[in-house]
């Protein structure tokens, strides 16, 4: 029978001066754990890696205090599959949830996630697949996608960045290959991002190869005739740029955008992101919003938030896993969904995908 016979989790800083709509990444911090089993392979034995996502700080305390503690003290015979030759994801995320109410979600959501990961990291090479197939083989009757849209993220705030080198780095993700490109925005006054999207606008061959990240700034409600366009009414005063989408606007009673596929005037689809952080929040916006993130609670908690949209009839094409790592790139190939993100150069070692 598999058994966990070590949780380790250290600390990482990004030490980075870039920044997005709220926060900048200098003091920002990333959780790193390694999950060691007693299967060996090649005279080593098998360790499944973890770590949290870009922009959330690591969360050391309540994995060291709560949910590895919690893990420790399992029985071993509640983490394996029914044969007992591999960990079974969902017995590992019920037995480190236990004692958790539901809500409350926050820096919590972020440590399970990094368990989460590296349980399924660690499933995958106990198997012998890359966890596309693994997943492919559980979910899909063995079909995955051999090619899964890739799109570059970044456009940070940097100090002294002017609008020259945002052009050049927009142009140099052209010149690796991607054929869309996202942006923040939100840091800085609206008129100031306008021509920050001008800027990125002028290289482009169609305004759909831009998306926005709004970084939970802005909402979509109008503003009303006797009120000016203010920082939280962002996404309507972009009601002139035609992009293919924004992400992180906070969803409202009177988003404009019903269907998230079908433009109504010259608005462009709202997606939501890092601002959902479990089923029961997704099932809240799904009827509003065209994709969701697997940044939280990790890919046993995502996997039920894809059988929720279906039953809303909604594709798994229209989600689009957030943070630019390996895991979602397999999650995406693997369960056939929308596409990946990337971060090409940024966020290292963390934050891009290997070649091949």
């Amino acid at each position: 029978m598999v058994r966990i016979v070590d949780i380790r989790e250290t600390v990482v800083p990004i030490k980075s001066e870039i920044r997005n709509a709220y926060i900048d990444f200098s003091q920002m911090t990333v959780s790193v754990l390694a999950l060691v089993t007693d299967v060996m392979r090649q005279g080593k034995p098998v360790v499944g890696f973890g770590f949290n996502s870009n922009g959330r700080y690591a969360p050391s305390g309540l994995l060291r205090d709560r949910f590895i503690p919690r893990l420790r003290a399992a029985e071993p015979r509640a983490l394996v599959d029914e044969g007992g030759e591999n960990l079974d994801p969902v017995r590992v995320w019920d037995v480190v949830m236990r004692n958790e109410k539901p809500g409350g979600h926050g820096e919590r959501s972020v440590a399970v996630g990094v368990l989460d990961m590296a349980v399924w990291d660690a499933v995958a090479k106990i198997a012998g697949l890359p966890l596309y197939r693994l997943l492919a083989d559980r979910f899909r009757g063995g079909h995955f996608d051999d090619k899964v849209f890739v799109y570059a993220a970044g456009g940070y705030y940097y100090p002294d960045k002017d609008l020259s080198a945002l052009q050049n780095e927009m142009q140099g993700y052209l010149d690796l290959g991607y054929s869309v490109v996202k942006m923040k925005i939100g840091g800085a006054p609206l008129s100031e991002d306008l021509r920050r999207i001008e800027t990125v606008l002028k290289i482009l061959k169609t305004p759909e190869q831009l998306a926005v990240d709004a970084n939970g700034r802005f909402d979509w409600r109008m503003p009303s005739r006797t009120r000016r366009h203010s920082p939280r009414t962002g996404c309507a005063g972009m009601r002139k740029q035609v992009i293919r989408w924004t992400i992180n606007c906070k969803p409202s009673s009177r988003i404009i955008i019903r269907d998230p596929w079908r433009r109504e005037k010259t608005y462009s689809p709202c997606r939501t992101h890092e601002i959902s952080f479990a089923m029961r929040r997704c099932d809240q916006i799904a009827t509003s919003c065209s994709s969701i993130a697997r940044l939280s609670y990790g890919l046993v908690e995502y996997l039920r938030i894809l059988g929720m949209l279906k039953e809303y009839g909604w594709s798994p094409v229209r989600c689009v896993p957030h943070g630019g790592h390996q895991m979602s790139l397999n999650i995406a190939a693997g369960l056939g969904l929308g596409g990946n993100e990337s971060y090409p150069g940024i966020f290292q070692p963390f934050g891009d995908l290997p070649t091949g």
